[in-house]
């Protein structure tokens, strides 16, 4: 009995031996050459190291598409955040939004058309005249289209008191049509009286016609910034 464990003994050692041998002397240029063992060695160990480097990189992945969903998700509940509140603010917003159309509609009404240009003109001779102002200029100047207005500048130069004066631009700015005096300037006169130049600008709502052109001119425009 005591020599079958002996012998066990000397077999297996022997086999861990014929193992062990297998590793030795290994070229580790050509591992093609190489016995059984260390070459299935081999392969799980490179096996295993493509799989952790897979997994490294699997993890670096997962690790900025996770960076990238936190971060969309702060910038979705700050517009989700906005959202709500504009979303509060609604009925506000849109009582906001018909007052200013009427104000926009008042605001229209107060231009006159280009059939009414000449009426407007006059009144603003006879606001002069109705303060005992005498006109030494009236020019109109040349139209400016606007988009949605046409501009009229008219140069005027009158004489006459001060207060005169101050009643006709306040009579300017009553009339029911939209009239500006700018670069207003007064000098003393020879008589005693006073000079005062300014320019009286009168605005008008475009026609039919001019809206066309406008949105055709608006068109060409854009399609020029596209090429």
């Amino acid at each position: 009995m005591a020599r079958k464990r002996a012998s066990r003994k000397l077999n297996i050692g022997a086999s861990f031996q014929r193992l062990g041998d297998q590793f030795r002397g290994l070229n580790p240029n050509d591992p093609s050459v190489w016995p059984p063992l260390p070459r299935w060695c081999l392969f799980v160990l490179v096996a295993a190291a493509v799989v952790v480097a897979l997994w490294f990189v699997w993890l670096t992945n997962s690790n900025d598409e996770l960076e990238a969903a936190r971060s969309k998700e702060v910038a979705l509940r700050a517009d989700y955040t906005k959202k709500v509140a504009q979303a509060a603010t609604l009925d506000l917003l849109k009582k906001q939004r018909e007052q200013v159309q009427q104000y926009v509609i008042l605001l229209e009404k107060q231009l006159p058309s280009k059939a009414e240009m000449d009426a407007l003109l006059s009144d603003i001779n006879q606001a002069g005249l109705g303060r005992s102002l005498q006109f030494e200029l009236f020019r109109p100047g040349q139209t400016s289209v606007k988009d949605y207005y046409a501009e009229l500048p008219i140069a005027v130069r009158v004489t006459g008191a001060f207060h005169d004066m101050g009643s006709f631009a306040a009579d300017v700015a009553n009339l029911s049509r939209i009239v500006t005096l700018n670069n207003l300037s007064i000098a003393p006169g020879k008589d005693g009286t006073l000079t005062m130049d300014a320019t009286a600008k009168t605005f008008r709502y475009l026609d039919p016609e001019e809206q066309a052109a406008q949105k055709r001119a608006a068109a060409a425009a854009q399609k020029g910034k596209r090429k």
